[in-house]
């Protein structure tokens, strides 16, 4: 079995949305000082690539660790949307993007879409110009009660208050994995 990591790094300083705390990884103690190596880290929960549970935006809403462990992992279809390539800044991801892959989309399902944006990591654009998923398409989403919708976007919308309040209340645990990377390895 070939494993393939979907996860950006984390570093210190590194991009993120302006309104986020930055991250900080900092050497506390060495070998040298104390004998053994300790570094800090402080971050956001949001931070690089990223779960988000429904607590993200419901007071009432389920928390990671509150989550069944059966919905972070299993058969995931990818739905690529920029085959060998990477879709232009600002594309609306529509429902007809998604309508030729309507099978894939099934009650418990886990999908991940490919805009390639991940190339964009570490840049301003990335952030404030990334593919967004129109707030039809979050509704056709949810509306199939999938399980799981990763995407290598920071977010999936940048209507992000709206759509994640569409995916996170869809009546069943729907997770969102944000920021993906390596998804033409899949």
């Amino acid at each position: 079995m070939k494993l393939i990591d979907l996860s950006h790094p984390l570093e210190h300083g590194q991009l993120n949305f302006p309104w986020d705390p930055k991250i900080s990884v900092v050497v506390h103690n060495t070998v040298t000082s104390i004998g053994y190596n300790i570094t800090q880290i402080s971050m956001s929960t949001h931070q690089g690539t990223h779960l988000d549970a429904p607590f993200h935006f419901y007071d009432d809403g389920k928390t990671l660790d509150q989550m069944r462990l059966e919905q972070f992992y299993g058969k995931t279809a990818l739905v690529d949307l920029a085959p060998g390539s990477a879709l232009a800044a600002k594309t609306p991801l529509t429902i007809e993007m998604f309508k030729p892959h309507a099978e894939k989309f099934q009650r418990g399902a886990k999908i991940i879409y490919r805009t390639g944006w991940d190339r964009q990591f570490g840049t301003a654009a990335y952030f404030a110009e990334f593919p967004t998923l129109t707030l039809e398409a979050a509704h056709w989403m949810a509306d199939r009660k999938i399980g799981m919708i990763g995407m290598d976007t920071p977010t999936p919308s940048t209507a992000w208050k709206e759509c994640h309040h569409i995916l996170l209340k869809a009546g069943v645990e729907i997770v969102i994995v944000e920021g993906l990377t390596h998804l033409e390895q899949l």
